[in-house]
């Protein structure tokens, strides 16, 4: 091979290598790019598989649901006509107190926009919020008002539609001559309103504001938790308080047992000592007593309250206090006779 063909070979080589540190680069961005997700994943499954999970996912999803039909995406005019029968844009001159006594409960809505506003949009920017009313939108035009009514009172059916179209065309009627006094504006408004309630257009009664049904869910949920938190603290109270009453028995039955081995290991000690000062009666019998006396000395005293192998070391306790006593009767028996031949000897 020439030097040439060399060179060409180491070349290739390392254009090889250089592609496949380029692909193992972009397997390593790859990776580190689908890591994040994997994370994710791996929390949302952990999360949706256990009870106190879904519980999270069930409050955020009504929190998210209230918070949308509470208007949180809502204009200025929707949050204000929510719970309110007048919005008065920035710039327009309204005694709004005086406002919304003329128009009292009705079911309507006025909408005060800035001359060149498009009433239109204003109207349909507070569809949800005034949902049931009638709702007029105007603002002051040169000598005129401009006025634009959508009513929200019907449903969809051809007569419903018709209604509207009346009811929409008369309630702006006259106010055109109180331009420069907006309150008597309202008033022949509201005039118009009556009359329309009077020939049966629009229906008779109260607006009603209320929450919306996931701020009750929200609240019910709130307090069933509330009460379902208590009832499970006073019922682990209670156990807790079972449990605790268990053991404190359990020690107590413990430490009786332990001192009850201890009283009568310390009988078998006295006994043990008057057969020693007996002299030691039975020979062989005695010096095993004692060398089990003593090693039962190291079991007892290597065992602790808790230690199952108290009872055992109780009933070898008793089996020696029986050996003892038993060697006690024997030397009982046999001092009598040893009195009477140690009498015949001095005689």
């Amino acid at each position: 091979m020439t030097g040439t063909e060399h060179r060409r070979a180491g070349t290739a080589r390392r254009q090889s290598g250089t592609e496949r540190r380029r692909a193992g680069t972009a397997r390593r961005q790859s990776g580190t790019a689908r890591r994040p997700v994997g994370i994710v994943r791996r929390l949302l499954g952990r999360l949706v598989g256990t009870a106190f999970g879904r519980a999270v996912l069930a409050c955020l999803v009504l929190a998210g649901w209230a918070l949308w039909t509470g208007g949180l995406f809502d204009g200025p005019a929707a949050r204000q006509v929510r719970a309110s029968s007048v919005y008065a844009a920035p710039g327009v001159e309204l005694d709004r107190a005086a406002a919304e006594r003329v128009i009292g409960n009705r079911r309507l809505v006025v909408l005060m926009m800035r001359p060149g506003t498009d009433l239109a949009g204003a109207c349909d920017d507070t569809e949800r919020a005034t949902q049931g009313t009638l709702v007029l939108a105007m603002s002051r035009d040169g000598d005129d008002w401009d006025t634009y009514g959508c009513s929200r009172l019907g449903g969809d059916s051809p007569r419903d539609v018709g209604r509207s179209v009346v009811v929409e065309t008369v309630i702006g009627q006259g106010a055109d001559a109180f331009v420069d006094r907006p309150v008597e504006a309202l008033k022949v408004i509201v005039l118009n309103y009556d009359r329309l309630v009077r020939t049966g257009l629009v229906p008779d009664g109260a607006r009603t504001i209320s929450p919306s049904l996931p701020r009750y869910l929200l609240a019910g949920g709130a307090l069933g938790g509330v009460v379902a938190g208590a009832a499970v603290l006073w019922l682990g109270g209670r156990r807790a308080g079972r449990l605790a009453d268990a053991r404190r028995a359990g020690r107590d039955a413990r430490a009786d047992e332990r001192a009850a081995l201890g009283a009568a290991t310390a009988v078998l000690a006295q006994q043990i000592i008057d057969l020693d000062r007996a002299g030691g009666p039975g020979g062989s019998a005695y010096r095993r007593l004692a060398g089990d006396y003593v090693g039962l000395l190291d079991e007892v005293s290597g065992s602790d309250a808790g230690d199952p192998a108290v009872g055992r070391l109780r009933e070898r306790v008793d089996e020696l206090s029986r050996r003892a006593a038993e060697l006690a009767d024997d030397a009982a028996v046999s001092a009598p006779e040893s009195t009477r031949t140690r009498g015949r000897g001095r005689r």
